[in-house]
């Protein structure tokens, strides 16, 4: 009985001092956030509403943009990367609970000496006259061995498995939000290119027909072989564009075909780039909600966590170790008596206190450099949550002003084709040289060209804005 309440006691003693914690952990701290984000245009409400709320699918509407990002989520190798990365991080989270576990081994020894004479054995085996000079011993035993968390250290271990479970979680959403914006913002692209490619053709067929003109007026002797050769010139740089476009929008279709996880190939797209339109009022809400949505951001939150839990192993490891041991089986010198059940039965208990003494320096070093290492996470915490917000003011000025400066653009373009029109009919009426009809003609090419590049730069701006709020990943 008495035996009994010792051994309870004990029990109870250990499980008291398992609930100590050696270290205080620091907070996760909450970084200054402005009350709204830097911009007019967007807008920002007081409430937690943003587009990042929303589905991917229900931002980008395009059904085949829809049908590009669902084969990039499925079949993109980085994606499939970060599902492995989950898979092996739950294994090991799994894993450290059987740290509270004691260690259990089967033994199995046999083994034959030959002590010297002389020796203290030697003389042992002649003296009770055994009738051999070989000393054998056979044993098969079960050992146990179990460390109390006194401490916290497996505690922290199993916190620390969590957190980094955790953190492939986060990566994965952050991979995806990253897929979707690129996809999106190639598949824009593309649209741009097809557009400037029509500009091209249309373009040329525009100094095909200036050429023609020119031509005439020279066999007439209206004008001097310099201007054949200058609207030649303007035709082959505007021919030029051609090849250089289609060039350029079979490798972004191989590009989004990676993307996408699949083979170089053609992609599939449905309108045209000034057909592609968002909703003028784009809510970002609150800059707080921030630190929730974005994956990045959650990954370094959960860095503190990791920190946090490596100081208090670290400084555990300053502190005694009470380590509980067992081991019980069946022993005998001879093979004939080994199983010889009861005589051959033994057992040992064993209870020891481990305190490291050299080492103590070296601990004292780890646990010190654990805490510098927490104080760069808070500050790395921090620094995450500030580019996250600059990102998006970033992203919210960019629409801003790409849509005053497609306003100004699409008037310039608009003011330019009347201008070439004009050109064009005073030219065949004599009233104009061919100067002004080759001036205008490269006016509105670039003009249109620079438009439709305005046009996409939008268009991947509001795609950021996204991806910068921590939409994507839903």
């Amino acid at each position: 009985m008495k035996s009994y309440i010792n051994a309870t006691a004990f029990v109870l003693l250990t499980a008291f001092l398992s609930a100590c914690k050696v270290s205080k952990d620091v907070a996760t701290p909450k970084p200054e956030l402005p009350a709204s984000f830097r911009s007019t245009a967007v807008v920002t409400t007081a409430d937690t509403s943003s587009i990042a709320d929303l589905q991917w699918k229900n931002f980008f509407t395009d059904a085949p943009l829809q049908k590009l990002i669902d084969s990039a989520i499925a079949k993109n190798y980085d994606m499939q990367i970060a599902v492995k990365n989950i898979d092996a991080a739950q294994l090991l989270f799994k894993q450290v609970k059987w740290n509270y576990v004691p260690t259990v081994a089967l033994n199995v020894t046999g083994s034959s000496s030959r002590p010297s004479d002389n020796s203290l054995n030697g003389l042992s085996i002649a003296q009770y006259n055994i009738g051999t000079k070989h000393v054998e011993d056979y044993s098969a035993n079960l050992a146990l061995s179990w460390e109390a968390d006194i401490w916290g250290k497996i505690r922290n271990q199993s916190r620390t498995a969590l957190a980094q479970y955790l953190q492939t979680t986060e990566a994965k959403k952050a991979i995806q939000t990253n897929i979707v914006s690129s996809v999106s913002q190639g598949y824009y692209n593309l649209l741009m290119l097809d557009e400037q490619l029509e500009i091209a053709k249309k373009n040329v067929k525009l100094n095909d027909s200036t050429l023609r003109i020119i031509r005439l007026q020279y066999d007439a002797g209206q004008v001097t072989l310099l201007a054949v050769q200058q609207a030649e010139a303007q035709q082959q740089a505007a021919a030029q564009l051609v090849p250089q476009f289609e060039r350029n929008v079979a490798v972004q279709e191989n590009a989004l075909s990676i993307l996408a996880g699949t083979l170089p190939n053609s992609v599939e797209r449905s309108g045209t780039l000034s057909e592609v339109k968002f909703p003028e009022a784009l809510s970002a809400g609150v800059p707080s909600a921030i630190v929730s949505r974005r994956p990045d951001v959650r990954s370094h939150e959960l860095d503190l966590t990791i920190a946090n839990a490596n100081v208090g192993i670290t400084k555990a490891e300053m502190y005694p170790a009470l380590r509980i041991t067992a081991s019980g089986g069946v022993n005998s010198f001879k093979a004939s008596n080994w199983f010889n059940i009861p005589a051959s039965l033994f057992g040992i208990v064993a209870g020891s206190v481990v305190q490291p003494l050299l080492q103590h320096k070296e601990l004292s070093t780890q646990y010190e450099v654990a805490k510098v290492n927490r104080e760069k996470t808070v500050l790395q915490f921090r620094q995450s949550v500030l580019n996250a917000v600059g990102e998006v003011s970033d992203a919210m000025v960019k629409i801003e002003k790409l849509k005053q400066e497609q306003a100004i653009a699409a008037n310039r373009v608009k003011t330019l084709q009347q201008a070439t029109t004009n050109a064009s009919m005073l030219f065949k009426n004599g009233l104009a040289n061919y100067l002004e009809v080759i001036t205008a003609q490269g006016n509105v090419l670039q003009g249109e060209l620079e438009l439709a590049s305005i046009k996409r730069d939008e268009l991947s701006a509001t795609a950021d804005l996204y991806r910068s709020l921590g939409g994507g990943w839903k």
